[in-house]
């Protein structure tokens, strides 16, 4: 039995209440998150729930680097949702803003590290959530781009 349509998840014997904050840099750090490129690492990571039991609630663009808030069933280790997440926005970015390969040596848009830290579903999320929001501009430039599914 799989229930993933509430705030907590069951999976056969498992009951799943875990957030996860994501850290994801461009390859050398490259500036190359655009509207463009929000748009297209956006589309590729629509339908992750009903994929792989995964669902992002928000996401925050600076530059260089995604912020992403996300959950996902026990059943994944956060190493391969990190891995899928890459592999499907890198290739939707290479598809849907060609010229951003040019920018990147060996074809790849993320760097091979992350971050990534636990949050409980009755803790500080709201935190984290606002951490996000903040991310990534001086006070007087517009930040690239937030995004709340």
């Amino acid at each position: 039995m799989i229930d993933i349509g509430s705030d907590i998840w069951r999976w056969y014997h498992n009951i799943s209440e875990c957030y996860y904050h994501i850290q994801i840099t461009v390859k050398y750090r490259k500036g190359l998150l655009n509207k463009k490129v929000e748009g297209a690492i956006i589309e590729g990571l629509k339908g992750l729930k009903e994929r792989y039991a995964m669902e992002i609630s928000t996401i925050g663009f600076d530059q260089n680097h995604v912020h992403i808030l996300c959950r996902f069933l026990p059943k994944y280790f956060g190493g391969q949702v990190i891995k899928i997440i890459k592999s499907i926005s890198g290739k939707r970015v290479f598809e849907g803003a060609p010229g951003v390969k040019g920018e990147l040596w060996g074809g790849e848009f993320g760097t091979d590290g992350y971050y990534i830290g636990t949050i409980s579903g009755k803790g500080n999320k709201e935190v984290i959530e606002q951490y996000i929001k903040s991310q990534g501009r001086e006070k007087d430039i517009e930040q690239l781009g937030l995004f709340e599914f």
